[in-house]
């Protein structure tokens, strides 16, 4: 009887915890669907951004020399929560693969998101830290103390020294858990659009672009944390749901297992009855 009690036990909590698994994985998939308009409208006016870029570099290149390289510091998207898989760990790798093959030096590394500042406490890379976005609404909050940031950085460096960045994350575009890059103005800003008048300008060239650049970097990294935040969001409902599926076939076997156990009661309660009633004809 008390192993069937404590199988009873133990089955009732694992329903529990199912149903606590499966509001997690409604509010991440009501999440994704939030994060889609508001993906779609941000590629919009981020691809706008960068068709005014490549007419103005078309006619003002001298502006992009003017510019030229900068110190590089790498943005790099995590997750704010967890149960999300090993969400943290691939995109790690991802940037770490990255630094490798595009850097020619150890850039600076600034993180978004408490599970990845976790993993990289000891990094002597990362300048600074900061909470990510849980859900969309907190997205402006977050991009606005992330530019904060960067404003401060920018200030440390010496005269004549601008950040050139590269931000790195996961997106929902992409298969396999591979990570999404962006470098800002470095791919996008320098193809031919073919207008036969420049545009006109009522700023100089120079400063148009760095304005141009600072605005394609705001607008930009509000679509990146709306992708970022929409594939932590997939990746917590799919990693849900496995936990789901798990706690389901183990919650069945012990629903087999107590069953059994509650028919071996029932037989012993039978044979007692039966040796109860044998005694008393005896008796009788």
């Amino acid at each position: 009887m008390s192993r069937r009690r404590d199988l009873e036990d133990h089955l009732h909590a694992l329903r529990d915890i199912s149903g606590i698994l499966r509001a997690m994985k409604n509010l991440a998939l009501m999440e994704t669907q939030k994060l889609t308009r508001f993906l779609g409208t941000q590629r919009r006016v981020v691809e706008s951004i960068e068709a005014a870029a490549a007419d103005f570099f078309t006619f003002y290149p001298e502006a992009a020399r003017r510019l030229g390289k900068g110190k590089p510091v790498f943005l790099v998207i995590g997750s704010e929560r967890g149960f999300c898989g090993d969400y943290n760990e691939r995109l790690l790798e991802g940037v770490e693969r990255h630094i490798q093959e595009r850097s020619q030096q150890s850039p600076l590394l600034i993180v978004v998101g408490r599970k990845l500042t976790v993993k990289l406490e000891q990094d002597p890379r990362v300048k600074a830290t900061l909470p990510g976005p849980a859900v969309a609404e907190e997205v402006t909050t977050a991009l606005i103390n992330l530019m904060e940031t960067l404003r401060d950085l920018q200030t440390s460096q010496e005269p004549g020294i601008h950040l050139e960045f590269t931000i790195v994350h996961q997106s929902a575009a992409t298969e396999g858990g591979r990570i999404h890059v962006h470098e800002p103005m470095r791919s996008s800003g320098h193809q031919s659009v073919g207008f036969p008048y420049p545009p006109i300008l009522n700023l100089n060239p120079l400063t148009f672009a760095k304005d141009l650049i600072d605005q394609h970097l705001f607008s930009l990294l509000y679509e990146v944390f709306y992708s970022s935040l929409m594939a932590e969001n997939l990746r917590r409902f799919q990693h849900m749901d496995q936990a789901i599926q798990r706690l389901e076939k183990d919650m069945g076997e012990l629903v087999l297992r107590s069953n059994s156990l509650r028919q071996e009661e029932i037989t012993e309660e039978i044979e007692v009855i039966m040796l109860s009633a044998e005694a008393l004809k005896r008796e009788s």
